[in-house]
């Protein structure tokens, strides 16, 4: 799969919900460097060369890092992860989810070797969730440049520099490389036993795909704004507790609170009627008030924080079915590949002229399925 590219999630610099905390400590780290500086180091040279050369200051790059951080073109870094089975045949706590761990450590050792031009940065293989996984975080860079700095950020080159050239439309040079990678990590997978069983599949067509993802996506993003809406509240509710509680002392300290003196030549008939019940009145009225407003406080705080649970639980469904999606993309690309390959073996007539026959009738007999 393609990450999004998370280090904070990576590193575990926070625990997301899927995430058992106690296994963490099974995680492994196998590298772990700041982006940064390995920005430094890779296009440091290239980037003085270069500003030496321009004459004018407003064509020199005062930081690499930053131009590829707000360009619309390259991303900083790319991420990919590598998973085997899933969390019912490699699951974390049976001994699969150990020969998983192994086998993505192998297939990792030789990874950086195998991919001079993409120079890792932050590879992390998490044991504390369902499933054994791989993340692989790298900048792809490219040498001998003609323009710009001689050396550079590009995906497409690098890939190409290491001999995947693009060709048809779903014959690009990623994923010439994931292919290429997954069949590195297949024969790790046999050399451990284990057999690449790479299911068929009738899954909708790619744009479906996509366009499921993307409304899930919608759908996550309008949840979340939901929930920032509801927090906000939950703010508004806590300004004003606090207002009220910053109110209390008014009735400590205010003069028109405190037990009236007795007036110059006032009875205590005279006392009780004009000062003693107007404040006990008062009193009771602000009683009842906050009485109201403590049980209105106390019913909006508990309905809100179900509203939040019930939308975070909706939300970590919704981003399963993304990343589902996600996955089934990535068969289905496989697949075309498989055809793009056939087409070219067999021919485009004779392809368009398999697909275009009728699919045989087919009806059902004692011993099953027949053709008819």
């Amino acid at each position: 799969m393609v990450g999004k590219g998370s280090i904070s999630h990576n590193r575990r610099t926070f625990t997301a919900e899927n995430v058992d905390a106690v296994r963490t400590k099974n995680n492994v780290v196998f590298r772990s460097d700041n982006i940064k500086q390995v920005y430094s180091d890779l296009f440091g040279a290239a980037l003085q060369q270069y500003n030496d050369k321009q004459t004018r200051k407003d064509r020199r790059i005062p930081d690499y890092y930053e131009k590829i951080r707000t360009s619309k073109q390259e991303k900083l870094f790319h991420e990919v992860i590598f998973q085997i089975g899933n969390k019912d045949d490699m699951n974390i706590r049976d001994e699969n989810g150990t020969l998983a761990k192994a086998i993505l450590t192998e297939f990792m050792d030789s990874f950086q070797e195998r991919n001079p031009q993409l120079r890792v940065f932050s590879t992390h293989l998490h044991m504390d969730e369902e499933t054994p996984h791989l993340h692989i975080d790298f900048v792809p860079f490219t040498t001998g440049s003609k323009r710009g700095l001689e050396t550079r950020v590009s995906l497409k080159k690098a890939l190409a520099q290491q001999g995947f050239v693009g060709g048809s439309r779903s014959e690009t040079e990623w994923n010439k490389w994931i292919q290429a990678e997954k069949k590195e990590l297949s024969a790790v997978m046999e050399r451990h036993g284990v057999e690449w069983k790479q299911l068929g599949t009738n899954n909708p067509h790619l744009s479906v795909l996509e366009y499921k993802k993307q409304e899930r996506t919608k759908e996550v993003e309008a949840l979340e704004a939901e929930v920032n809406r509801i927090e906000s509240k939950l703010k508004d509710l806590h300004d004003s507790e606090d207002y009220v509680s910053l109110n209390v002392d008014k009735y400590y300290t205010s003069a028109e609170w405190q037990v009236p003196t007795v007036l110059p030549m006032m009875g205590a008939k005279g006392y009780r009627e004009r000062l003693v019940i107007p404040l006990v009145n008062n009193l009771k009225a602000v009683i009842k008030t906050v009485v109201s407003q403590y049980l209105h406080l106390k019913n909006s705080y508990k309905e809100l924080m179900q509203n939040v649970s019930n939308m975070k639980k909706e939300i970590k469904s919704l981003n399963s079915h993304i990343k589902r999606a996600m996955f089934e993309r990535g068969q289905f690309e496989e697949k075309a590949e498989d055809l793009d390959r056939l087409v070219d073996v067999i021919g485009k007539d004779k392809a368009e002229s398999i697909l275009n026959k009728p699919v045989p009738e087919r009806t059902k007999t004692t011993r099953g399925w027949m053709e008819r």
